[in-house]
């Protein structure tokens, strides 16, 4: 029993449909039975009632871009064109037990009395050796062997423009259309990114989606569409073909979503189902290759990423193999062992390895430590070797351990003295006589005076490693600190003396006054300190550009080559060995540093020789308590005023010295 009377009220049409030979099969524009004649059941083996709402299972998936693309060409089709109002094509149908019929297909459009589209109609007639059915078989064949080929070199190529423009190639060798091009989903719009047969200028063109032809035909959930007549054959650039008049696109999707359009463009052939299909399946294709090639350069670009990180790297990083062979080896590895990757690829790490999430710390031959920690990649089976320098840490932790030592030895020595003498005083004030009382209680304040000075570096110390000097930037007399920091050292030690040269024209200097007379006293402190035999101690201010500049030089020991930046870190005094001689924490000079920078200025050390000499080719005695001196080079000596402890008294430096030179802004 068929669904025909359902369907179609004219009793000569239901009786015709219902006695024909041949199977007729209508469905509707969602591609539902709305006919299925008693013809139909015969050669297909289903009932009406198993059909009718139903879309029918008898189109083989190989197949549906063949019959996607009769369906497509039938609505595109236009009224006075000279072609008939139906498709005839040979193909292959399921029956219900599931084996293939050769049949030709009549395909019409149907359509209410306005002209509407309500669907298709088929006329089914079973075919045996027909040679138009092998005919279109066989070259059905070619052409797929001839597609099979294409996807085979498409899939090979890994490079996404490459592969883009061999798609455009096949489409215009296999459909036979005059131009073609690949568009691409960019968000809202479309870019032109591969074409043929285009000019060369069109290449990167974009355009707006939604009002495009790619956006109709998504809106639509097909994926091959058919557009004619000129006002719709605007969309992107398409219209500069000369004599275009239909143009055919494709979906191609990547990993379900829309990724971009192919489009065949015919301004001299016609188009048939055919085309149609074979673009259906290109573009279909297409993304698979788009997808490879896409996932291709993203791995790349991952592995690009990845190694620029490991390059840029300052820790070093090796990757070891299963046999722990050396793989990678960046430019870090290459600094912190000296070791460069010639020589370390394919061979094993050359130091020991830590175990597995453990970590190594251990010294090089050159004497640089690495802390080494070791972790294995789960998806590949190798082992990521990270290795850093931590010899500073290693010193500084070093060095604190030598800080605490020292400065236990500092504070016990004054207070075992201050100890004693108060001891002293309290269990044998009336034997003691009055000169004798009166020396233990200024030892006693002496001792705590050094006390005093040890905590006030200490706390100064402390401030200074957790940023928080506080200073004041003003304009201020620096004349004025000078003298009064000068003044207060030239009666401290008989055995050194103090010359002081300031430049006439000295300008204010800009900082904190009270922070710059700590820094000038721990310059001064540190002259006579590290000068045991005594000597002068030569101060001298001028200006220098933007800058004042203040050089405090001495004629003591001198500091060790290599030293010069270094004395002014943490708890680093010289020579280790000094330190048992001359005492001290190691922390003035840092502080020295840390209250010159945060008034904006710079300290350095430099060798005293060149310095302490040229204050003596250069000046001649001239008066009590005044010096000229002349900087040489030009025709007017600069004069300056010299304040010293034995005026005139003039001996040349025993020893290679220092020079600290401060430079701060001036106002």
């Amino acid at each position: 029993m068929t669904d025909v009377h359902h369907h179609v009220h004219d009793p000569i049409a239901r009786a015709v449909i219902e006695s024909a030979a041949d199977a007729i099969v209508a469905v509707d524009q969602r591609h539902r039975v709305t006919v299925w004649n008693p013809a139909a059941e015969r050669m297909f083996g289903w009932t009406a009632e198993e059909m009718v709402g139903r879309v029918p299972p008898i189109v083989p998936d190989e197949l549906k871009a063949e019959h996607n693309a009769v369906q497509e060409r039938l609505l595109t089709r236009r009224a006075g064109e000279g072609e008939s109002g139906q498709i005839s094509i040979a193909t292959r149908r399921f029956h219900q037990d599931g084996h293939l019929i050769d049949v030709r297909i009549d395909t019409s459009l149907l359509k209410d009395p306005g002209g509407t589209p309500l669907g298709w109609v088929g006329v089914y007639h079973p075919v045996e050796d027909d040679e138009i059915v092998q005919h279109h078989m066989a070259e059905r064949a070619r052409l797929v062997r001839r597609l099979n080929d294409i996807v085979a070199d498409l899939n090979a190529e890994l490079d996404l423009a490459v592969v883009l423009d061999r798609i455009t190639a096949a489409l215009i060798e296999l459909t036979g259309a005059d131009a073609g091009g690949f568009v691409r989903i960019e968000g809202e719009r479309l870019r032109l990114v591969s074409m043929s047969g285009l000019p060369e200028h069109m290449r990167g063109t974009s355009a707006e989606l939604r009002p495009s032809l790619v956006g109709e035909l998504l809106r639509s959930g097909k994926t091959v569409k058919l557009a004619t007549g000129e006002r719709r054959l605007g969309d992107l650039v398409w219209s500069e073909l000369d004599g275009l008049h239909t143009v055919a696109l494709g979906l191609s999707y990547l990993q379900n979503r829309p990724y971009g359009a192919l489009y065949a463009l015919f301004s001299g052939r016609k188009v048939g189902h055919m085309e149609l299909e074979l673009l259906e399946l290109l573009a279909g294709h297409a993304g698979v290759a788009v997808g490879n090639a896409v996932a291709y350069a993203e791995v790349v670009r991952q592995r690009a990423h990845e190694r620029a990180v490991i390059d840029s790297s300052a820790d070093g990083i090796a990757v070891l193999d299963h046999d722990l062979v050396v793989r990678q080896w960046n430019p870090a590895a290459h600094t912190l062992t000296g070791i460069p990757p010639e020589d370390a690829l394919g061979r094993p790490l050359p130091f020991a390895m830590p175990a597995l999430g453990e970590m190594l710390t251990f010294p090089l031959e050159s004497g640089t430590w690495l802390n080494v920690l070791a972790a294995e990649i789960e998806e590949t089976g190798e082992l990521v070797v990270d290795f850093r320098d931590v010899s500073e840490a290693k010193a500084l932790e070093e060095a604190k351990d030598l800080f605490l030592a020292t400065t236990s030895h500092e504070l016990r020595t004054p207070i075992t003295v201050v100890q004693g003498f108060a001891s002293t005083l309290v269990n044998r004030w009336d034997e003691l006589a009055d000169p004798d009382r009166r020396t233990a209680v200024a030892t006693i304040a002496e001792r705590a005076q050094s006390l005093a000075r040890l905590v006030e570096h200490l706390l100064l110390g402390s401030r200074a490693g957790a940023d928080e000097l506080a200073v004041t930037i003003e304009p201020f007399d620096l004349t004025r600190v000078l003298e009064g920091v000068v003044g207060g050292f030239r009666s401290l030690s008989p055995l050194h003396r103090v010359e002081l040269e300031i430049a006439p024209d000295l300008p204010p200097a800009q900082g904190d006054p009270m922070a710059t007379d700590i820094v000038l006293g721990q310059l001064l402190e540190n002259a006579f300190k590290y000068s045991p035999n005594g000597g002068t101690v030569w101060v001298r201010a001028r200006a220098e550009g933007p800058d004042v500049i203040v050089t405090v030089v001495d004629e003591g020991i001198g500091i060790a080559p290599g030293d010069h930046d270094r004395i002014f870190e943490r708890f680093v005094q010289g020579e280790a060995g000094d330190r048992r001689r001359f005492g001290g924490i190691g922390l003035g000079l840092y502080i020295v540093k840390r209250l010159t920078e945060a008034q904006g200025g710079t300290i350095s050390a430099h060798p005293g020789r060149p310095y302490s000499d040229a204050f003596h080719t250069k000046s001649r005695k001239v008066g009590s308590g005044v010096t000229t001196i002349s900087d040489g080079g030009g025709p007017t000596p600069r004069t300056h005023i010299r304040k010293s402890v034995a005026t005139g008294h003039d001996t040349t430096p025993p020893g290679e010295g220092t020079c600290m030179r401060l430079a701060l802004r001036r106002a």
